[in-house]
C-alpha cells in the first residue's frame, strides 16, 4: 500500500514536481491486513450474539409477562449492557480512524485530522528523551562501534564482504566525480600552480641536493648511460665521418679517423664513469651550483625560467593530457573492481582488512576513537537536533492522511479489535452485576 501527496513547493508544483515519499508495502501487510478481518469479524460476532441474546430474552419476557422465568433478567441486562459496551468501543476505535457509519461527527477520524500534530509531537517526544547530548554521548560511548566495526571486518569469514564493499565505495565515489569538474579542477590546480614563482624554489632544491651530495648517484647514471652509449656508438661515428669528412680523403682513412674517435670516446666515457673525482664530473656539480645560484639571484635566469614554465603549462597539450590520464585511470580502476580477482581489489581489501586487525588489537586506539565518536555525537545532538527531528515531522506532514490513517490501523487494528471484544464482555458482565445488585436492593 503506498500513496503520496505533492508537497507544497511553490513553482516546482506541477506533474513534474518531487513527491513525499509514502508507505511501502512490507511482506507481512497482506497477512496483517488478513488477521484484521478475521478479527473485525470475531469483535462483531461477539456484538451479534449480544443482540441475539437480548432479543431472544425480550422475546421470553413479551410471551410470558410476569410469569416470565427469573433468569431472563439476569441475562437480559447482561445482554443489553453486552450490545452497549460493544458499539461504544466500536466507535471509539472506528473514530480513531475515519468518521463512523460515514458521518461526520465531531472528533471523529482522528488520525486522519491529527496527522501533523502527531508528526510534531513524536518529534518533540524524540527530540526531548533521544536527541539531548547525554543521551547521545552515552549511547555513542556504550556502543563502542570502533571495536564492533574492526572485529566484524577483520573476520576472514567477510573478507569477500569487504572487498566487495570498498569496491562498491570507490565506484561509487568515482562516478560521483564528472568527468567535467575533474577537468576543470585539474585546470584550476594548474593555473593554481602556475601562479607563483618556480625558479626560486626549484634552485633553492637543488642547492640543498648538492650540499647533502644527493645528485651523485644521478650524476653517476648519466655517466654509465653515456659509457653505454659510448660503446654502441661505432656506426653513428662512421657515417658522420663519412658523410661531414673531406671528399678527397680515401675511405680506409676515414675508417682509421672514425676508430680513433670511437676508441678515445669509449676511453673517456669510461674514466669518467669511473672517476667520480674526475673533471668533467666537477664541472657537472659546478654547473649545477651555478645553476641553482641563478635561478635564485639572476633575473635574467629567473625570466628565462618562468617563460618557460608558463609556456609549458599553458599549453593545450598539458591540460588535455591530464584530462586523458584521468579518464583512462578512471576506466582502468573501475575495470580492475569489477573483476574479483583482481589485484587492485584484493589489495584494497587486505589494505582495509588489516587496518581494521590493527584496531580490534589496539584498546588504547579503540578508546581514543570512542571518544571522537563521542565527540562527533555531542557536536551532532548541540547543534542539529532540529534539523534531524524536521526529517520526522516534515516526513509525516508529507504522507497522505488516508494513507496514513489505513497503515497505522493495519499495524494496530488487530489488537484494537480486541478492545471491542472486551468491551462486549465487560460491559455484559457489569450489566449483570447492575441488574443483580438493583434485585437485592429492591426485593
Amino acid at each position: 500500500m503506498s500513496s503520496s501527496v505533492i508537497p507544497d513547493t511553490g513553482e516546482l508544483a506541477g506533474p513534474h514536481a518531487p513527491r513525499a515519499p509514502g508507505f511501502g508495502a512490507s511482506a507481512g501487510d497482506e497477512q496483517r491486513r488478513r488477521d484484521l478481518r478475521k478479527m473485525k469479524i470475531v469483535a462483531t460476532g461477539f456484538l451479534v450474539f449480544a443482540a441475539i441474546v437480548y432479543l431472544f430474552t425480550r422475546y421470553l419476557e413479551h410471551r410470558d409477562g410476569v410469569d416470565v422465568a427469573a433468569w431472563v433478567g439476569y441475562v437480559r441486562a447482561a445482554s443489553e449492557a453486552g450490545m452497549v459496551g460493544a458499539l461504544a468501543d466500536w466507535f471509539a476505535v472506528t473514530a480513531l480512524f475515519r468518521h463512523p457509519l460515514g458521518l461526520p461527527i465531531p472528533h471523529t477520524a482522528l488520525i486522519r485530522k491529527k496527522k501533523d500534530d502527531i508528526g510534531d509531537q513524536l518529534g518533540e517526544f524524540i527530540e526531548a528523551n533521544f536527541m539531548t547530548t547525554e543521551v547521545v554521548v552515552y549511547r555513542a560511548q556504550q556502543l563502542d562501534a570502533p571495536r564492533r566495526l574492526a572485529t566484524w571486518v577483520a573476520d576472514p569469514r567477510n573478507a569477500s564482504r569487504v572487498a566487495d564493499e570498498a569496491a562498491r565505495v570507490i565506484k561509487l565515489t568515482s562516478e560521483m566525480l564528472r568527468d567535467e569538474d575533474v577537468e576543470q579542477l585539474i585546470q584550476a590546480a594548474l593555473k593554481w600552480a602556475a601562479e607563483p614563482q618556480w625558479a626560486p624554489p626549484v634552485g633553492r632544491i637543488l642547492e640543498q641536493l648538492i650540499d647533502e651530495d644527493r645528485l651523485e648517484p644521478v650524476f653517476q647514471l648519466l655517466c654509465d648511460r653515456a659509457h653505454e652509449w659510448a660503446l654502441d656508438s661505432q656506426d653513428l661515428i662512421d657515417r658522420v665521418v663519412d658523410r661531414d669528412g673531406p671528399s678527397w680523403t680515401p675511405r680506409f682513412v676515414n675508417h682509421l679517423v672514425g676508430d680513433k674517435i670511437y676508441r678515445e670516446l669509449v676511453d673517456f666515457t669510461y674514466k669518467v664513469k669511473l672517476d667520480p673525482d674526475h673533471e668533467l664530473r666537477r664541472a657537472m656539480h659546478e654547473f649545477v651550483q651555478r645553476f641553482s645560484a641563478d635561478l635564485q639571484h639572476d633575473p635574467a635566469m629567473i625570466a628565462k625560467f618562468e617563460g618557460i614554465k608558463n609556456e609549458l603549462v599553458g599549453r593545450d597539450e598539458i591540460t588535455g593530457a591530464a584530462s586523458t590520464a584521468w579518464k583512462t585511470g578512471k576506466a582502468v580502476v573501475e575495470q580492475m573492481l569489477d573483476d574479483p580477482n583482481s589485484t587492485l581489489r584484493n589489495t584494497l581489501a587486505d589494505a582495509v582488512i588489516s587496518l581494521a586487525a590493527r584496531i580490534r588489537d589496539d584498546r588504547p586506539l579503540q578508546e581514543k576513537m570512542n571518544r571522537w565518536v563521542a565527540r562527533g555525537a555531542h557536536h551532532v545532538a548541540a547543534n542539529y537536533s532540529q534539523e534531524i527531528i524536521s526529517v520526522i515531522t516534515e516526513t509525516v506532514r508529507g504522507w497522505d492522511a488516508e494513507d496514513t490513517s489505513r497503515k497505522i490501523e493495519l499495524q494496530v487494528g488487530r489488537d484494537l479489535q480486541f478492545i471491542r471484544i472486551n468491551g462486549t464482555v465487560v460491559g455484559a458482565l457489569a450489566g449483570l452485576a447492575i441488574y443483580t445488585v438493583s434485585v437485592l436492593i429492591f426485593s
